[in-house]
Order: structure tokens, then C-alpha cells, then sequence
């Protein structure tokens, strides 16, 4: 007997629900079209979205988009107050200029002129201790040796060439931190065009997050900034000290030098604006009355970096086509194949858009946090970030080692073969991947996760992330492949189990 025949009677014994519902699952598939995907990555990823900035203009004209579609295709807006849009807080934050400054007797620096912000928390505050100078490298244990610096400000003397924060320095930055300086100053020996260069980019305003503790690291105030070479040797003047020696001994062992005379005030404030910025979530309701109250999470972050550099044919616009246009249109388009199945899958399917990930994850950390459902209603989330490039037959699903999901995931591939698309295992373990999108903050509170992820490229994060590179073709299957995955998560009784050690390392105590 030929395999078409037994294939065909095999689904003659199959009950006509289930055929039925194969056959709906299957035409809502189709409707993931390569055209409809490329529009919708040519619309968020368009100049006029201006890169999508957390938060920006372009973000909001973004965030109402996809609401708009979301609303088109029949589903419920899933914020608190049944709107598509859930806003959390932030703060816009910028140096105040005319109340920062660093103060040694007579010998007033400022904050632009002078100094600059250069690593850490965006926190006011004054401190007014003894300053010791720290040159040289090697053993910074040793160096350090007897409290040199607890309690004091410390200066960072780096070479005449020294070209920047390198690993090496950031290391001695840390050491200096841990041995309870008060703040370090890093000496810049730029000329005045990289100076006033790096002064337009330190001092423009900054977003931090608004909802933590306030938004306040609960730490002490400790500035890590840097400092002009010559405005330090006002600084030390008449101490005995000579700079010029010190930037001299870089490779010699490390050493402390205390700087005779007053004290150093070190005083840095900021002033503040409240912001906010969007998250978009909508719901399908769930057809089974028993199952309905749980749910499958489908997300993607909406967001991407605004606008950079320019590159040599003067586009400073950061497009972000595939991280994440390609993702969020990923979303979207499974959305629309949910809502337009005849009988809606037994649970409830949530799509949601994120903003912020690429300031830290912010608004999935914000929804996890302050999610309309509990979180222990979500059995899974499947998390889309950069889909659109690279291979044309296989995609990165990375995760699967920590549920049962990758084995589900592994039987929904085998089943479409048509799609031609493949579900690999992370190809890039010392990158830790899993922890840098926004399926991750789910994984935090308990929710079994899958991250489908292309991997990056020679445009990532660059003004050349453009729609004309998207593979369309190969993302549309893409999102088919998560739909029928959606579709399983949500028609099947049990739910998705983590494997116990990596809930125990992943999730830990933290899940309530």
C-alpha cells in the first residue's frame, strides 16, 4: 500500500472535529502571507518612525499602529483598563549644570567644562573627603592594601595615551568601587574636540527607569566620572604631586598617593522629568469555559535604539527592520491567524508588544511586575526578537533545554514539514542570549519560555537595519511555525513543566 493511501486513510479514521479543526488551523496559517509581513515591517521600520526610541514620538506612532491592527482583526485590548495600551513610568533625567561641581579651596571645576558623568546610576548627591591619586597597574589587591581608600575621592590617573574606558581599566574602576572610595574621577587627556564632543553626548538627557524604588538605586551616592587631565592639575596643585610622573609609571605597580591640603566636594545633581511609555497587549479569549483563565503569551519588543551615528551615505536613522520590526510584525501577523480561526483556541492567547528592551528590558520587566493576569496564568511564553535575516530554513529556539517545550515545539516542527523552517538549539551559549531579550523577565517569575531568535549581523544595532534586507518569505514561515506552536500550547490540557533543576537556577525563590 502506497504512504499517500495510508495517509489518506488515517485521516478518514481521524474524529471530523479534529480534521476540521487541522483544516481551520491550517487556512488560518496561509493567512501569514510574505506580503502582508514585509508591509508591516516597512511600516514600523519607515524613517518617519525616527528608530523607534524608548520613549519617542516614533515609539508612540508605533505602539498606536499596532493597537490599530490589533483592534482591526477583532481582539480585546488586555491593559488594566481595557485599553491595547498599558504605560509605565520613567524619568528624564539631565545634569544640572549650575549645581554640579567639584570644589578643592579655591579651585572650582564644572560640569561640562571640567567634568563629566562617565559610568553608573543616575544619582544627585555631595560628598566632601581627602583625594588620593591611583596610577599605575598590576596588583590592584595589592595597591590597595590598608584601607588607602575607603572613605576617600580617588583619581584614576591614566596614561597620556590612554584612549578610554578598555576592559582593564574597567576592572580597576570595580577594584576602586569595592575598596570604599567615595567617587572616582578619571583622568581624560583629550584634546578640546573629543572633549566637547564627548561633553554633548554625557550631558544630554537620559532616561532611567521611573517604577523601582522610585527609580533610586538604594545605594550610597557614588559618582564615577571623568575629569579633564589639566583640571586636575589644578586640582593638585601646590600639593607636591606631579601629574605628569604619574601618567609616566602605567606599567609600574599600582600605588596610592594622598594629595596634601583641603578636601575635595564632589557635587553632582540632576534634574528630573516624569515620563512614561508603552506597552501594547490584546487577548483572544480562550473558547474553554474550564481553560479560558489561562494563557499563551506571544511577545516581541516594538522598540529599538532612535538615532545614531551617521553612516557614510549620511543615514543617522536607525531603522531596527529586524530587531525587532521583524519580530513585532511576527506577532502581529499570528494574532490575525488566531482571530480569524472559526472557534477560538481553548485557552486565551495574549499578544504583546514591548518597549524599552533596549535600555534593559524595561517594559517586559514593568509587565511581568504589574501584568493585568497573573502571572501564574501564563503557561508559556514564545518571544520573537530578530527574525528576519540570516538562514533561509532554520531559526534558533532558544530554551528548549528548560521545559518540556522544546520537546512540544520539536513534534510541532516534525508535523509541518511544508514550512521548511528547522528549530535549532542555541548556537551561541557564551553569548547568554537568554538573558537578553524579553522572554527572559517572564522566565524570572515562573513562565516556561521559548526565545525564536536569527541571530545577529553585520547590521545590528546600525543605520543599515533596513526593510529592503528583511527575508520576508522565510519570516512569514517563521511565524507560522509559532502559530500552530501557540495553537498546541492553547488546545492542549496539561500544561508546560519546567525541568526541575532549571526552574530551581532560573526562577529559584523568586516566584510567587
Amino acid at each position: 500500500m502506497t504512504l499517500t493511501r495510508l495517509v489518506a486513510l488515517a485521516a478518514l479514521a481521524l474524529p471530523a472535529s479534529l480534521c476540521a479543526q487541522e483544516s481551520s488551523l491550517d487556512a488560518a496559517a496561509r493567512t501569514i502571507t510574505e506580503a502582508d509581513y514585509k508591509r508591516r515591517v516597512g511600516v514600523m521600520a519607515h524613517d518617519s518612525m525616527q528608530g523607534r526610541d524608548t520613549p519617542s514620538p516614533g515609539l508612540e506612532k508605533t505602539a498606536a499602529y499596532i493597537a490599530s491592527e490589533f483592534a482591526r482583526v477583532g481582539l480585546r485590548g488586555g491593559a488594566a483598563d481595557g485599553s491595547f495600551v498599558q504605560r509605565y513610568p520613567l524619568r528624564s533625567v539631565v545634569v544640572d549644570r549650575s549645581g554640579s561641581h567639584l570644589q578643592r579651596g579655591d579651585v572650582r571645576l564644572a560640569f561640562g567644562a571640567d567634568a563629566l558623568p562617565l559610568l553608573g546610576d543616575v544619582m544627585s548627591g555631595e560628598a566632601s573627603a581627602g583625594l588620593v591619586l591611583v596610577s599605575g597597574s598590576g596588583s590592584v589587591q595589592a595597591g590597595l592594601a590598608d584601607n588607602a581608600l575607603r572613605g576617600m575621592h580617588a583619581v584614576l590617573v591614566l596614561s597620556r595615551t590612554a584612549g578610554g574606558v578598555d576592559q582593564e581599566v574597567y576592572r580597576t574602576l570595580v577594584a576602586l568601587i569595592n575598596a570604599g572610595a567615595l567617587s572616582v574621577l578619571v583622568t581624560n587627556p583629550s584634546g578640546d574636540d573629543v572633549w566637547a564632543a564627548n561633553a554633548e553626548s554625557a550631558l544630554r538627557s537620559e532616561v532611567a527607569r521611573g517604577w523601582v524604588e522610585n527609580g533610586r538605586p538604594s545605594r550610597d551616592f557614588l559618582p564615577v566620572l571623568q575629569v579633564r587631565t589639566s583640571s586636575v592639575e589644578r586640582l593638585i596643585q601646590g600639593s607636591g604631586l606631579d601629574l605628569a610622573s604619574l601618567q609616566a609609571r602605567s606599567s609600574s605597580a599600582l600605588r596610592v598617593d594622598r594629595v596634601s591640603g583641603p578636601n575635595l566636594t564632589v557635587a553632582l545633581h540632576y534634574s528630573e522629568e516624569e515620563v512614561t511609555a508603552p506597552n501594547v497587549v490584546a487577548i483572544l479569549d480562550g473558547s474553554d469555559p474550564s481553560l479560558r483563565e489561562e494563557y499563551v503569551v506571544i511577545s516581541g519588543h516594538m522598540d529599538h535604539v532612535g538615532i545614531g551615528a551617521p553612516s557614510e551615505s549620511g543615514d543617522s536613522i536607525y531603522n531596527g527592520a529586524d530587531d525587532n520590526a521583524s519580530g513585532t510584525a511576527a506577532v502581529i501577523e499570528v494574532a490575525e491567524a488566531m482571530a480569524s480561526l472559526p472557534t477560538a483556541p481553548r485557552r486565551s492567547m495574549m499578544f504583546l508588544l514591548v518597549s524599552g528592551e533596549e535600555k534593559g528590558l524595561w517594559g517586559s520587566e514593568y509587565f511581568a511586575a504589574n501584568s493585568p493576569v497573573p502571572v501564574d496564568r501564563m503557561v508559556a511564553d514564545l518571544n520573537t526578537d530578530m527574525v528576519g535575516r540570516n538562514w533561509p530554513d532554520t531559526i534558533v529556539a532558544i530554551g528548549k533545554e528548560h521545559s518540556d517545550l522544546g520537546a512540544t515545539l520539536e513534534r510541532v516542527n516534525a508535523a509541518h514539514p511544508e514550512l521548511g523552517m528547522t528549530a535549532i538549539d542555541d548556537l551561541w551559549p557564551e553569548e547568554s542570549f537568554y538573558t537578553r531579550s524579553d522572554h527572559y523577565n517572564f522566565a524570572r517569575v515562573g513562565v516556561p519560555i521559548l526565545f525564536f531568535f536569527n541571530g545577529v549581523h553585520e547590521d545590528y544595532h546600525g543605520p543599515d537595519d533596513e526593510p529592503d534586507r528583511i527575508d520576508g518569505e522565510k519570516a512569514a514561515r517563521i511565524a507560522r511555525l509559532v502559530f500552530y506552536l501557540g495553537a498546541e500550547l492553547a488546545n492542549t490540557t496539561e500544561r508546560p513543566e519546567w525541568n526541575p533543576e532549571s526552574y530551581s537556577r532560573i526562577v529559584g525563590s523568586s516566584f510567587r
